[in-house]
């Protein structure tokens, strides 16, 4: 990192303060992030930790080189959420998660997000899983019991280190289960039996699944080692998710910390209001790119991109058309800054940008420094930095402009916006959508309309319109077209 580079000050769940940052290792900077449980489409909440630790990922690609930092956000595609959707639909586990992430994917490519360097999924890390659970039962830290294994609560000394809650609340989050192979009420599942119908796999324990919270444990042991730089995601994952990733971690590999620095983006709203299934107003990232039900039009991934950005990341956020529409204006301005063309040395965003990044990720206020610099490349003189009463600064030159220009077009390329792109790009992937066409034509020869309804919204959700006829032989035919 440049010596004249502004320092980058973290805010740390663990210590609840703001920290300079230094990683364990400059030439490898290390971060995990917890991604989706792929059981159906992420909503806009789920959007956001993925926007923000992909704007951390950046910048701390600009700062230590994009060979030096390491990224892994995981796939959690082994759950009872999980079971129970693909029971639901009638199909198999493994389709339903290859289907849900494969929209997942597309979904965050359209956000402007760069892909982490390793996506690891939790069905190809069960052996890592058992490890970890063995050395926690030979350490004391865990127990076997009725088929089940689970980590003593009672035997981590300074167990709810990140959330600070008293017990009786932590007793309340973690919705605690009434069973009577527990030694103590808080302890949470390890290792938990399967049924023949639901996944499972060889373990000294017998034929089992393993708990959610030992999932993250081991994917991140697997790719970042014991201990490394950061762990992120939402705010609701602090307890029981992150405290219990911290037991496991610390308590196997006998470390003081699993990760240096903790960081959490807070909650989002929906026009005022929590979002729901019940208040009618839950809405996934794939609504927004690709139907009207959110303010009566479909939204590009750059506008969804800026508009969660407007507000820091530790900030609740409220989601209103409003906001998106002062983001698509925004975006427009930027656009036209490219008639500039700016031919100019500078390739550097502003000082006063990057030191806003630097500062806990303060995107409000980069995205202001950017708007400085966007009133310098229109010719406008901001009085920035102007002593009241002082002379006026004089008319902008061309090389003030240019320069200007130049900073912004590299500044939104940090935080991760193309302004070359077609602002609202509609790709779908053609095999897929003739495999769903089959199943739907399927579904209503076997006079299923329920899942012939299904797959028809899901198209729909994707851009893709349909159109049934029939053929020569008087047998159903459908048709499609991708509509923006």
């Amino acid at each position: 990192m440049s010596t004249d580079t502004p320092p980058l000050r973290l805010y740390n769940t663990l210590t609840r303060e703001k920290q300079p940052f230094t990683p364990i290792d400059p030439a490898h900077v290390r971060m995990y992030v917890c991604g989706p449980t792929v059981y159906d489409y992420a909503h806009i909440g789920n959007a956001r930790p993925i926007i923000v630790f992909d704007v951390l990922y950046r910048l701390l690609r600009h700062l230590y080189g994009e060979t030096h930092v390491k990224y892994v956000r995981n796939i959690t595609d082994v759950d009872d959420k999980i079971n129970a959707r693909a029971a639901e639909r009638g199909i198999s586990i493994r389709e339903l998660t290859e289907e849900t992430n494969k929209v997942f994917q597309a979904d965050v490519k359209a956000l402007g997000c760069l892909e982490p360097d390793v996506q690891p999924r939790a069905t190809e890390h069960i052996a890592e899983m058992i490890g970890i659970i063995e050395k926690l039962i030979a350490s004391g830290h865990a127990y076997a019991a009725d088929g089940h294994v689970l980590f003593s609560v009672p035997s981590m000394a300074d167990y709810g280190r990140l959330s600070r809650r008293p017990l009786d609340e932590m007793i309340a989050g973690a919705r605690v289960d009434v069973a009577s192979y527990k030694k103590d009420e808080m302890d949470f599942v390890l290792w938990k039996p399967s049924s023949d119908k639901e996944p499972g796999w060889d373990s000294p324990w017998g034929r089992g699944r393993p708990g959610w919270h030992i999932e993250c444990s081991a994917m991140s042991w697997r790719h970042l080692g014991e201990t490394f730089d950061i762990h992120g995601g939402g705010i609701d994952l602090v307890f029981p998710h992150h405290e219990n990733e911290i037991a496991q971690s610390r308590c196997a590999f006998g470390h003081n910390v699993m990760a240096n620095v903790w960081m959490h983006n807070g909650f989002l709203q929906v026009e005022g209001e929590k979002m729901s299934k019940s208040l009618g107003n839950f809405i996934t990232i794939h609504e927004l790119l690709h139907t009207e039900k959110f303010g009566g039009r479909k939204w590009s991934g750059e506008v969804l991109r800026l508009a969660m950005l407007r507000t820091h990341y530790r900030q609740p956020i409220d989601w209103t058309v409003k906001a998106l529409e002062e983001a698509e204006k925004t975006l427009d301005r930027w656009r036209r800054i490219k008639k500039y063309n700016p031919n100019s040395p500078v390739t550097m965003p502003s000082r006063g940008f990057v030191e806003a990044l630097c500062d806990d990720l303060n995107t409000h206020a980069a995205i202001t420094a950017i708007r400085n610099d966007v009133s310098t490349a229109s010719g406008i003189n901001a009085f920035v930095g102007v002593t009241p009463g002082g002379p006026y600064p004089g008319p902008l030159s061309e090389r003030d402009m240019s320069e200007a220009a130049a900073r912004v077009l590299s500044a939104v390329k940090l935080l991760g916006f193309d302004l070359d792109a077609d602002p609202l790009p509609v790709t779908v992937d053609s095999a897929h959508v003739e495999a769903l066409i089959a199943a739907r034509l399927e579904a209503r020869k076997a006079k299923n309309f329920a899942e012939s309804d299904r797959i028809r919204d899901e198209l729909a959700a994707m851009g893709v319109q349909l159109k049934d006829g029939k053929g020569p032989d008087g047998e159903p035919t459908t048709t499609w077209e991708v509509k923006r």
